[in-house]
């Protein structure tokens, strides 16, 4: 762990960025009224390796994320505050707090989406593993994505290598080589 970042962080010290803003750091823009909320990445406020959490603030009628599983990472949930339900493949789930939500990695039965159907902020802790690559896949559009990290042979930030396409695009090994 770096000096210079203190290896404890009180949440309500914990900065916050909003889910459209980030949106906009990413080159994208949230795509509809169905989502927003905001984040505070702490894992890597802290300067974690294997964990990565953050606490998540999804807005009364929205969602944070679209309906999403991981291959490689497990995802675990714990309600703090509010009300609303979890969609797990095929099933919709009502949270409330003290509940933990396990969303192990796989196909398209682990599934996951938090969605604040009440009046008031739903805040949940998320904790994941932080393996690289990992593939995500979106059932709802029928995309995937990709991001893998690799270290930087000079020192400095990792590589990341990023990319959403769609399940049914594909291209030979060999074309255009």
């Amino acid at each position: 762990m770096s000096a210079a970042r203190p290896p404890v962080l009180n949440v309500d010290d914990a900065p916050f960025t909003e889910l459209a803003e980030l949106s906009r750091m990413r080159g994208s823009s949230l795509p509809d009224a169905r989502y927003g909320g905001r984040i505070a990445p702490l894992g890597l406020l802290l300067g974690a390796r294997k964990l990565g959490y953050n606490l998540t603030v999804i807005a009364p009628g929205k969602r944070a994320f679209p309906f999403h599983n991981h291959r490689v990472n497990e995802e675990m949930f714990l309600v703090l505050e509010g009300r609303g339900h979890v969609r797990i493949g095929e099933r919709r789930l009502p949270i409330r707090p003290g509940d933990f939500i396990a969303c192990p990695a796989g196909g398209g039965e682990t599934a996951h989406q938090l969605v604040n159907d009440s009046d008031a902020e739903l805040k949940v802790l998320a904790v994941s593993g932080n393996q690289t690559p990992e593939i995500c896949e979106y059932p709802d559009s029928g995309k995937f994505s990709v991001l893998a990290e690799f270290d930087n042979d000079a020192g400095g930030r990792p590589h990341v290598f990023a990319h959403i396409g769609r399940t049914h695009e594909s291209h030979d090994y060999w074309e255009d080589e």
